[in-house]
């Protein structure tokens, strides 16, 4: 069986998966080629802060922490989701093997081996888009925490 069978036995379910790891896999490339270096946002703040106005760095710095945040909310929700969408798909695709049994009996184990084949495909698919997307989200998190830290020591550390 290729793998737009496997597909096409998921039903909607795993469509809607697809759907979501082509918009959760176009933002973590976005934010690959567009997350600074920590040095570039480190010399960005100190461009727009002065002697001057010293009560606003901690309040530039969060803006800029927070812009580099944009994204990775729907990252995380992705990777949220996943998994209990393909929760959904075996719930349905056993409720379709039950529904079977009952119209048709117990004589033919297709019957009911066709809901259960949905079941695994939706809870794989499930998995398999959740995992890069929840990598995708701690890595992204890990590396705005240390621009932020970094941020914070090379800017309020030389006032």
């Amino acid at each position: 069986m290729n793998i737009m069978e496997y597909i096409d036995k998921g039903g909607i379910i795993v469509y809607i998966l697809i759907f979501l790891n082509i918009i959760g896999f176009t933002i973590i490339i976005w934010k690959f080629l567009t997350i600074p270096r920590k040095k570039a946002m480190v010399e960005k703040i100190q461009k727009k802060i002065n002697e001057e106005n010293l009560a606003t760095i901690e309040v530039q710095i969060e803006y800029e922490v927070k812009r580099l945040e944009s994204g990775l909310t729907y990252i995380k929700n992705i990777a949220s989701v996943a998994p209990l969408l393909g929760l959904l798909g075996t719930v349905y695709g056993v409720y379709k093997a039950f529904e079977a049994i009952t119209q048709k009996g117990l004589g033919d184990p297709t019957i009911f081996s066709s809901g259960i084949s949905v079941a695994l495909i939706t809870t794989i698919t499930g998995l398999i888009v959740a995992i890069p997307h929840h990598i995708a989200y701690n890595h992204f998190i890990s590396i705005i925490d240390s621009i932020e830290l970094k941020a914070k020591k090379e800017i309020i550390g030389k006032l």
